[in-house]
């Protein structure tokens, strides 16, 4: 083990006390699930967090909340006063970086038994804080052919901001392709990944059809996936647990800056099995138009197309080692130098790496006896970051010099690990969900801690 490691780790066993949790959620009819996305507020004096059940999905979630990291007070930002069981539903919800907004899955208004809350019969809603219960739907949804431009086909999720907040990305399926899917037998319910982009309201016709939807974004998908990669080729099948590089992007060789986004692609090796790999995608600024590969939005055999401009490439090379494939949710710092992935080490160790997006450029940070249990979260400088390991959450020197890779435990270990680990803005606050025991000891909960790292 990495000397370093061992020091901090005995250091700071003796001085965990000065960090304690302090638990922020105390109702236990319901639970405070933070999703793990961009949760505190641009003031860090709120915490968004949706109520799906322990055992349950966003489809039987009915609101979207926020809590004050001070009082504790409840506020309900949004309610879909539906309570059928097959939808619409809402999840999975982010704040904006910079205005009083948020951005969450929304089930279709006309789920039903016979259509329910479905991956590709959802859309992403914004509500303004300003005008609290007021849905304004995100991306306009189109399946009726033929198909408009700027709109999509099918169902968005795990929307995020960028860190501008001028975009929004989310991960995407395809009802259409799912349609084909069910007539041929060919698995083609492929996810993948879009980005929308306020230029415009989109209007669909949706006269006839009451599961089209007008949007007030334009939208577009940026990654191309296919149902059959060929072996041993950068084609993908699979895009997801995706990340926006930087605030702005990386810095290229000219020092101009390029929006991207960062997820995992699964590839197939030399034998044909699928291996998750790093990606990076780079997006146009002006995603409206059309590229030689076909229209925006798509056919009805064939998925809606990346924009003119949008390049996807390949970072990592894992196929043919010893322990093949990259795992987990990626994270970026924000000046746009390192993406945080895990993959396990030479030893069979999940570890956290770090690599550029740029030269491709890969280092270990972590070095640990057992796996890594959680994707990297980075503080606002970019000097640290958090994850959990061995049931509790870690703090970790990320700067170079001598200190690079030193270790701090900052909660006491649990028989239940944290989950949904979250930093506020100034980077002083770290919130997470634990499961815990009702007061009555008959079931369990997810209910919101905080802790302190300032």
């Amino acid at each position: 083990m990495n000397r370093f490691l061992i020091l901090s780790l005995v250091f700071l066993s003796l001085s965990c006390s000065k960090m304690k949790e302090v638990q922020l959620s105390n109702d236990y009819s319901k639970n405070y699930d933070l999703d793990g996305r961009h949760n505190f507020s641009p003031d860090d004096k709120w915490l968004l967090y949706d109520t799906r059940p322990v055992d349950g999905g966003i489809d039987d979630c009915k609101t979207i909340e926020k809590i004050n990291v001070e009082t504790g007070e409840v506020v309900i930002l949004y309610d879909t006063r539906v309570p059928e069981r097959y939808g619409p539903g809402v999840g999975a919800a982010s704040y904006s970086p910079n205005e009083e907004k948020v951005i969450f899955i929304h089930g279709l208004q006309s789920s039903s038994e016979e259509r329910p809350y479905e991956q590709w019969r959802r859309t992403g809603v914004i509500v303004d804080e300003n005008h609290l219960g007021v849905p304004l739907f995100l991306d306009a949804r189109d399946v009726s052919y033929p198909f408009t431009a700027g709109a999509l086909r099918g169902g968005t999720h795990d929307h995020e901001w960028s860190g501008d907040g001028k975009w929004i990305a989310f991960t995407y399926n395809d009802a259409i392709m799912k349609e084909l899917e069910d007539r041929t037998g060919e698995h083609l319910n492929l996810r993948t990944i879009g980005v929308s982009k306020p230029i415009g309201e989109v209007k669909v016709d949706h006269a006839n059809n009451d599961e089209n939807a007008d949007g007030i974004w334009f939208s577009v998908l940026v990654v191309r996936v296919v149902p059959n990669p060929t072996s041993g080729s950068d084609e993908i099948s699979h895009a997801a647990s995706d990340s926006w590089i930087g605030t702005l992007g990386y810095q290229k060789l000219d020092k101009t800056w390029q929006r991207a986004r960062a997820f995992l692609g699964t590839v197939r090796n030399s034998k044909g099995v699928p291996v998750p790999e790093v990606f990076v995608v780079d997006i146009p600024e002006e995603i409206n138009q059309s590229s030689i590969d076909g229209p925006l939005e798509g056919t009805l055999n064939t998925f809606p197309n990346p924009p003119k401009g949008a390049v996807q490439r390949r970072l990592t090379n894992t196929t043919e080692t010893k322990y093949p494939g990259c795992i987990g949710t990626l994270r970026c710092s924000k000046d746009g130098k390192h993406i945080a992935y895990r993959k396990k080490d030479n030893n069979g160790i999940i570890q956290i790496f770090f690599i550029s997006p740029t030269d491709g450029k890969s280092i270990q940070v972590t070095d640990h006896e057992s796996d890594v249990q959680s994707a990297a979260r980075w503080d606002p400088n970019g000097d640290f970051i958090y994850y959990v390991f061995d049931n509790s959450i870690i703090k970790c020197n990320v700067k170079s010099g001598t200190e690079f890779g030193n270790t701090k435990i900052i909660t006491e270990k649990n028989s239940i690990p944290p989950t949904n680990i979250v930093l506020s803005n100034n980077g002083k606050i770290i919130a997470f969900n634990r499961v815990v025991e009702s007061n009555y000891g008959k079931e369990m909960n997810k209910q919101i801690f905080k802790i302190s790292v300032e």
